[in-house]
């Protein structure tokens, strides 16, 4: 019998006996399996999503009157590394499967354009919560606590002198303002690095017509800087960006600043390796870190009040999108103010420092293994990891003729 007689039923028939019916049933021809990375359902919960919403409790904790002030600022400085990274590895990594147009299994193209649309509607709206904590709860909690973060309208003459003679002596001998024309193209902009974009009036000193001219501040300054006790009180801090800010005219001598913005590219920071075709994994990272500096962008961060044209520019040298654009009301690199939580000396708004103890059954004891010998004793990972050196410390006091 042939393969193609399978499944067969064949009824017994008598010599007088008529069929009613055929012989043969029908033979059903099992279709050919799927392939299964395409039949795999969609993941019931978006990974990229799930990590927004986590983001969103964190800056709950920031919302929340019950946590001390200062811990308050920390946790919207953790959002927003959090952000940071997620549009690092994340979003590019979204990018850059629909720009291969290899969306993932179980998924098609048009449902993960739908999905990125929505990645970048949950970002907006959190980045947005995000500042509207910062401006309308915490920084006034802190200047209402005796921690204050001026601006350059809220400095007064000697703070403002002080502020001038730290910029002169400090920042503008590490600027170099680059202007935009055919000879000057636009400079490389590291990842996450702070930068100006400025518009100007009239002609530079060799007559060339350069409206547009690019400041980046060095990573090597503080971003947060503590006035001193002669012209202000104690905790009272500015900003690197508002001192730059107030002192862009100096920059271009001669020409008028009329619109400037600070703004801050994310790049795409994900590393690109087969771990299984690497022979050397050392050499393939000593080859792939220094690019994450200057991969594709995924992000612009521009201030709230950048002029609309200066906000196109950079969208188009960076090859962007308007829904990749995100306005900041306050500073661009918002997790860089970390430092004010460090360097504000009032210990009654911070979580208490944790202090290591020493199980009771060890705190007049000499001897750890004289007490284990008698009784286990469990040692917490939070607790003390003194104890766990006393048997070596003994050993290394002991008589050599006893050492093992």
């Amino acid at each position: 019998m042939t393969s193609s007689l399978r499944n067969i039923a064949v009824a017994n028939v008598g010599p007088n006996d008529q069929l009613a019916g055929p012989l043969v049933a029908p033979v059903s021809i099992a279709a050919a399996p799927e392939d299964p990375m395409k039949a795999r359902d969609p993941p019931l919960i978006n990974r990229e999503l799930s990590l927004l919403a986590f983001n969103r409790r964190v800056l709950a904790l920031a919302q929340d009157p019950g946590v001390p002030l200062l811990e308050r600022l920390r946790f919207l400085c953790i959002v927003s590394s959090n952000l940071d990274e997620f549009f690092e590895i994340r979003v590019a990594g979204l990018r850059e499967q629909l720009r291969a147009k290899a969306p993932a299994p179980g998924m098609t193209l048009h449902e993960m354009r739908v999905i990125f649309n929505r990645i970048s509607e949950e970002a907006q709206t959190l980045v947005a919560e995000k500042y509207r904590t910062l401006n309308g709860q915490v920084l006034p909690a802190l200047a209402a606590a005796g921690i204050r973060l001026l601006r350059n309208v809220d400095r007064n003459e000697a703070q403002r002198q002080w502020v001038t003679e730290y910029f002169r002596r400090e920042v503008k001998p590490l600027l170099t303002p680059i202007g935009l024309d055919p000879a000057h193209p636009f400079p490389q902009v590291v990842n996450k690095s702070l930068n100006f974009i400025v518009e100007l009036s009239g002609r530079d000193a060799f007559g060339r017509d350069t409206s547009i001219a690019i400041v980046k501040a060095p990573r090597v300054l503080p971003r947060v800087i503590q006035l001193s006790p002669d012209v202000a009180t104690t905790n009272t801090f500015v900003l690197l960006s508002s001192i730059i800010h107030a002192h862009l005219n100096e920059l271009f001598a001669g020409r008028e600043v009329i619109n400037y913005s600070q703004f801050r590219v994310t790049r795409d920071a994900d590393l690109w390796f087969d771990e299984e075709e690497v022979k050397n994994l050392r050499q393939a990272l000593q080859g792939e870190l220094p690019q994450r500096q200057f991969g594709l962008a995924v992000r612009l961060e521009v201030a709230a009040g950048c002029p609309q044209h200066l906000a196109q520019l950079l969208l188009h040298q960076f090859e962007l999108q308007e829904f990749d654009l995100y306005r900041c009301d306050g500073p661009v690199n918002l997790a860089r103010m970390a430092a004010l939580v460090d360097e504000a000396d009032l210990d009654e708004y911070k979580y208490p420092a944790f202090l290591q103890g020493v199980p009771a059954r060890l705190t007049d004891q000499t001897d750890i293994l004289a007490v284990i010998r008698q009784r286990d004793v469990l040692l917490h990972l939070k607790r003390s990891r003194t104890p766990m050196c006393w048997p070596s410390s003994k050993r290394s006091t002991a008589p050599a003729s006893t050492r093992c």
